[in-house]
């Protein structure tokens, strides 16, 4: 079928033409970083529904697997967000509080590292995630984390408390 004169083509097309090349890629990618098929499937699934609205947007960029990454990278965050927010809810019922420690400068087991990292709550896994293995700087994670830059410094303080704690029992006999 053709397009009617007079009816623009959906912006959206773009996407169907990538979607076989991307589809792998951006899986891949949330796979990685949240180490659980059915949400990865779940994360991707919402990732190229955002896209679709995305791109029927005004001034919309044209679709890349680079910029699905991007919008994964969203999609990834807001669902530790809202964990997060589940367990600090759950965490007032409980009373309980965070331990702060000084940073950590140790060679780390790449495996045990990321057993490790899979068992921390999803807010400090959100953060170290962002920032140690996408790179990205304290200010952009504070972006995608919907956080001030200071609540940020102190929330990867916090994980990586966290995780050196987790990473010292779990290499404990």
């Amino acid at each position: 079928m053709g397009t009617r004169e007079g009816v623009a083509p959906d912006p959206a097309l773009g996407l169907l033409e990538l979607y076989d090349e991307a589809l792998p890629h951006v899986y891949g990618y949330l796979l990685a970083r949240c180490h659980d098929r059915p949400l990865a499937e779940d994360l991707t699934a919402e990732t190229f529904l955002a896209a679709v609205t995305a791109t029927r947007k005004p001034d919309a960029p044209d679709p890349t697997t680079a910029w699905l990454i991007g919008v994964a990278r969203h999609k990834l965050a807001d669902h530790w967000r809202r964990l997060e927010r589940e367990q600090r809810g759950l965490r007032l019922l409980d009373n309980t509080t965070d331990d702060t420690t000084d940073p950590w400068d140790h060679t780390l087991d790449a495996i045990r590292a990321k057993a490790v990292l899979a068992q921390l709550g999803p807010h400090h896994r959100a953060a170290l995630t962002l920032r140690y293995l996408d790179g990205l700087p304290v200010a952009h994670v504070a972006e995608h984390l919907g956080r001030t830059l200071h609540a940020t410094e102190a929330l990867l303080v916090r994980a990586r408390a966290a995780f050196r704690n987790s990473y010292r029992e779990e290499g404990s006999p």
